[in-house]
């Protein structure tokens, strides 16, 4: 479950494996401090989350995407391009509402919790997010 969470945000196996074992050292660490106030499951994909925050901060990547920014979608001859390799794909921002919103189920409200955000900025990243993973994928749906 951590695993696939982590590969979703960060789109890299070895990152997401990187990611994985920070989380589950943090989580060691801070199980004292954890209240009980939400489910395990919610509080170690929080650990996770921010575990892949901090390596968007080291790298410069930012949650706020720039939709000018954004390379045209490619021309894809492969059908078989798939929903986890369009999603990887993402800028960082969109990769991770998309992600917690459409994948693990959270409100914007819990998002811009989250990610520090305001929720309307969820809601426009999650909709930028899907338009352009419709343009990427459109080539592979008319196939």
């Amino acid at each position: 479950m951590l695993l696939a969470f982590a590969l979703r945000l960060q789109g890299d196996a070895d990152e997401a494996s990187e990611v994985v074992q920070d989380a589950w050292l943090r989580a060691l660490r801070g199980l004292g401090g954890f209240a009980w106030k939400s489910a395990l499951r919610t509080w170690l994909l929080g650990v996770v989350l921010n575990c892949c925050r901090e390596r968007w901060a080291a790298r410069g990547e930012s949650l706020e995407v720039v939709p000018e920014l954004l390379p045209a979608p490619a021309d894809h001859p492969d059908l078989r391009v798939d929903l986890e390799r369009a999603i990887a794909a993402l800028p960082t921002g969109y990769r991770a509402v998309v992600v917690l919103h459409d994948v693990e189920g959270y409100t914007h409200e819990e998002i811009a919790a989250q990610l520090g955000v305001a929720p309307g900025t969820s809601k426009s990243q999650l909709a930028r997010a899907r338009r352009h993973l419709r343009a990427r994928l459109a080539p592979t749906a008319e196939g």
